[in-house]
């Protein structure tokens, strides 16, 4: 059972508190508070099998919905927007000791929130997440085809938007999903505001944190070039961490987590525990 709110997925575990604290001593080593930050194309249901999961475990779990995804229709928010939403969501919740968890695009999200709430973090957890250097856009980490290909998406679009086109979506988003499930998931994908791509952050800060951070690569993601130099995932963006803890994993960017909740909920716990 999860309960929606305006800009909040809160995943409330469906038995007593006697029962809860039974399973966290059984499943889980340590119970935990995860915030669970979407990527692009997508919206805090993204979460919904995964946050299940984890409070099935023990953990406490919100997924904050940010400007310009979800109910929200208005599209022309900026990245800052973005990550001041999130960082608002964790402190009206007075969220301590977080586990701070973004996937895709909402790994550019959590390193903003990191400069913005450190001392609410307990760590940051990218799941084949951009992360960003100093100075750096999103868009500088999209191969070039793409780069070009969304560039004039962009332009023809009535509200400076990118809509993926199917088949990118089917080969490189769901590529391990079955026809079904791929038109499935594209069905309810709305088109992305651009301007939070074309943003350069300025990020001292985040690489002055003494934080804990863990990456997990999922080893079928085909959004960007798997093990290439200059893109991708793992190594190109996590060795950026510096000290980090690796988990790694079988699964694509998106329908592994319909298809396989279970699995990245571990994952993540590994990846966010002590």
């Amino acid at each position: 059972m999860y309960q929606i709110e305006q800009n909040t997925i809160n995943y409330a575990y469906p038995y007593s508190d006697v029962f809860a604290t039974s399973v966290r001593l059984m499943q889980s080593e340590q119970p935990l508070t995860f915030v669970l930050v979407h990527g692009s194309w997508a919206d805090a249901s993204f979460w919904n099998g995964i946050g299940y999961e984890l409070t099935k475990m023990g953990h406490t779990v919100f997924a904050p919905e940010y400007p310009g995804h979800g109910a929200d229709p208005n599209k022309n928010v900026t990245h800052e927007m973005i990550s001041h939403s999130v960082a608002a969501s964790i402190v009206s919740r007075n969220l301590q000791q977080i586990i701070l968890v973004g996937h895709s695009f909402g790994g550019s999200v959590i390193q903003k929130v990191a400069e913005l709430i450190p001392e609410r973090i307990r760590r940051l957890v990218f799941l084949d997440a951009f992360v960003l250097n100093d100075g750096e856009m999103v868009a500088d980490e999209f191969p070039a085809p793409v780069k070009a290909s969304f560039q004039q998406l962009r332009e023809s679009s009535k509200d400076d938007t990118i809509m993926l086109p199917f088949s990118l979506f089917r080969e490189t988003f769901v590529n391990l999903a079955s026809l079904g499930l791929a038109e499935k998931m594209y069905s309810m994908v709305s088109p992305e505001p651009a301007k939070p791509f074309y943003e350069k952050l300025d990020l001292k800060v985040f690489f002055s944190l003494n934080m804990p951070k863990s990456y997990i690569f999922l080893t079928e993601d085909n959004v960007l070039p798997q093990y290439n130099s200059e893109y991708g995932w793992h190594p190109h963006m996590s060795n950026r961490l510096g000290l980090f803890r690796y988990i790694q994993g079988h699964g694509d960017h998106m329908s592994t987590a319909k298809t396989h909740p279970e699995m990245l909920a571990h994952r993540i716990y590994e990846a966010g525990r002590d």
